[in-house]
C-alpha cells in the first residue's frame, strides 16, 4: 500500500513514532542540508513527513520572494524526491519543480527561454489521455452516468442532440449509440455537437461514430466545433426547434473560472492584489504522529496569508470576448437542455493564497498518486506518463501559474450546486438504476480502495474515504 493520509477522521492514515531525527537536522533550510548519510536511512514515512515539511517550508520563501532560501530548500527536497519512488516521492518532485517554475516566472525572459522548444506531439496527447482512462475508472464510471441520465431524460424523444464540450474520446457516445440502437420504439434521429481545441481529434472522433452509427443502423449527424470553451460561439452549436437538448461535461467548467478572476480584477483591482502569499510565522514542531495531525494543526495555523512578491499574473489576455462562468452557464440556461451533467474534480485548488492550494493540492495529488501506488508497478512507464504529462501539469498549473493562466481552478460540488443554481438550473438526483450500474463498475474494478457517494442525488467518487470527482445532473428551471 503507497504512502498517504487522509483528512477526514476513520479514515487510513500513517503512523509513525515522534520523529526523533528530526532533532539532528536542520531545519532552517538557511543553516545547509542535512547529512546526506541520514536522509538515506531514512523510512518511508519519516521522508515523507519530511519531504512536507520542506514542501511547505519552501512555498513560504518563494511567496516572500526569498530566492536564496528557497534555492537552498528545493536542493533538499531534490535529495529526497524521486518521480519513480515512494507515493510521497514521487508527488514531492513534481510539487518542486511547480515551485521552481513558479520562481522561474519573476524572470519571463527566462522563463520563456527555457520553454521554447517544449513540444508536446498530438499522438503522446491522445496516448496519455487513454492511459488515464484505463487505469483509473473515474471516466468511466461518468460515461456510465451521463449516459443513464441522457436515456432517461430522453425517452420517447425521436430526435436527440448532444453537445459534448470536451469531445476527446468516442468511447462514451459509442456506448450511448448502442442502447439507443436497442430501443423498443426504434433509435431516435441523433445529433452530436463535439467542442474541441483541435481539429485531428474532432474528426477521429467523428469517424468512430459515424461507422458505429452505420454499422447499428442509427440516423446520425457529427457537428465539430473546433474552439476553445472561453471563446465559445453558440451559434455554431446550431441548436433547432423541435429537438430535446442534452449536454454533458467532463473536467471543464473549472478553466472558466480564470476568466471570472479577471473580471473581478477589472471591477476591484485591490480585491486579488497581495494575496497569494504566505508568511512562516514560527519554527514548525515536527513530531506529530500522522501527517493529517501534522498539516492541519500546524501547517495550517503557522501560515497566515502576507503580500506575495512572486505573483505575476500575465498582462489579460484578450478578455473581453472571452466568458466568465456566470455568462456561460446563463448561455447554457438559454439553450433550454432537458439534461446537462456535469463531473468535476472534488477538489479546492481555487484558493486565494499559495498556501491554501499547496495544502489541498497535496492532499488530493496524494490520493490520486496512491490509488496508482495501489494498483500500477512503481516502475511501469504508463504510470510515470499519467503522474507526469497529467498531474504533474495539472500541478504545475495550480501552484506556478496566476490569473487567466491559471485554469486547474478545480472546486467542490456545494460551490457548483450555489452556481448552477444562480445560473437558473435545477438539480436532477441521478436515478437508483445508474447508480446502481456505477456501482457494480466500481466492485467490478478489483480495488477495494474505490468508493461511491450519493450526496443529495449527486454521485462523489472517492479514494478511501476521500471524494475524488463529483458527478451532478442539471435541468433549466423556466
Amino acid at each position: 500500500m503507497g504512502f498517504m493520509w487522509q483528512q477526514e477522521e476513520g479514515s487510513s492514515s500513517v503512523t509513525s513514532s515522534p520523529l526523533q531525527l528530526f532533532s539532528m537536522m536542520s531545519l532552517s533550510p538557511s543553516l545547509g542540508s542535512p547529512n546526506n548519510l541520514l536522509l538515506r536511512e531514512m523510512k518511508s514515512e519519516e521522508r515523507g513527513l519530511y519531504l512536507i515539511h520542506l514542501l511547505l517550508t519552501c512555498a513560504n520563501h518563494v511567496a516572500a520572494g526569498n530566492l536564496e532560501n528557497a534555492n537552498t530548500t528545493l536542493e533538499q527536497i531534490s535529495l529526497l524526491a524521486s518521480p519513480d519512488g515512494d507515493t510521497m516521492q514521487r508527488i514531492a518532485a513534481y510539487f518542486m519543480e511547480s515551485l521552481a517554475d513558479r520562481i522561474l516566472k519573476t524572470w519571463p525572459g527566462i522563463h520563456r527561454a527555457l520553454n521554447s522548444t517544449r513540444v508536446t506531439m498530438l499522438s503522446e496527447e491522445i496516448l496519455v489521455q487513454k492511459l488515464f482512462f484505463e487505469l483509473f475508472p473515474f471516466l468511466k464510471v461518468a460515461y456510465v452516468l451521463t449516459n443513464q441520465a441522457i436515456i432517461e431524460a430522453m425517452e420517447g424523444e425521436k430526435v436527440i442532440h448532444v453537445i459534448d464540450l470536451n469531445a476527446a474520446e468516442a468511447a462514451q457516445w459509442i456506448a450511448l449509440l448502442q442502447v439507443l440502437s436497442a430501443r423498443p420504439e426504434g433509435p431516435p434521429h441523433l445529433r452530436i455537437t463535439g467542442i474541441h481545441q483541435k481539429k485531428e481529434i474532432l474528426d477521429q472522433v467523428a469517424h468512430r461514430l459515424t461507422e458505429e452509427a452505420e454499422k447499428l443502423d442509427i440516423p446520425f449527424q457529427f457537428n465539430p466545433v473546433v474552439s476553445k470553451l472561453e471563446n465559445l460561439d453558440f451559434d455554431k452549436l446550431r441548436v433547432k426547434t423541435g429537438e430535446a437538448l442534452a449536454i454533458s461535461s467532463i473536467l471543464q467548467l473549472h478553466s472558466l473560472l480564470a476568466w471570472d478572476d479577471e473580471a473581478l480584477k477589472r471591477k476591484s483591482p485591490r480585491l486579488l492584489k497581495g494575496s497569494s502569499g504566505i508568511h512562516l510565522q514560527r519554527v514548525l514542531p515536527l513530531s506529530q504522529s500522522t501527517l493529517g495531525d501534522m498539516l492541519e494543526k500546524d501547517m495550517v495555523n503557522g501560515y497566515t496569508a502576507s503580500p506575495d512578491s512572486t505573483s505575476s499574473s500575465p498582462a489579460s489576455l484578450t478578455t473581453s470576448n472571452s466568458m466568465n462562468m456566470e455568462s456561460f452557464l446563463s448561455a447554457l440556461w438559454g439553450l433550454s437542455p432537458k439534461v446537462m451533467v456535469v463531473t468535476e474534480q472534488d477538489c479546492n485548488h481555487n484558493g486565494p493564497t499559495l498556501m491554501d492550494r499547496l495544502l489541498e493540492a497535496l492532499y488530493s495529488y496524494a490520493a490520486l498518486f496512491d490509488c496508482l501506488e495501489s494498483t500500477v508497478s512503481r516502475t511501469s512507464l504508463e504510470r510515470l506518463r499519467v503522474e507526469k504529462m497529467i498531474f504533474g501539469e495539472e500541478i504545475k498549473n495550480i501552484i506556478a501559474c496566476e490569473g487567466t493562466e491559471r485554469k486547474e481552478r478545480h472546486e467542490k460540488l456545494e460551490k457548483w450546486f450555489q452556481r448552477f443554481d444562480q445560473a437558473g438550473f435545477g438539480n436532477v438526483p441521478l436515478s437508483y438504476y445508474g447508480m446502481l450500474q456505477a456501482r457494480r463498475f466500481i466492485q467490478s474494478y478489483g480495488c477495494e480502495g474505490y468508493r461511491m457517494r450519493d450526496e443529495n442525488g449527486c454521485v462523489l467518487i472517492c479514494w478511501q474515504d476521500r471524494p475524488m470527482f463529483s458527478i451532478s445532473a442539471w435541468r433549466s428551471r423556466k
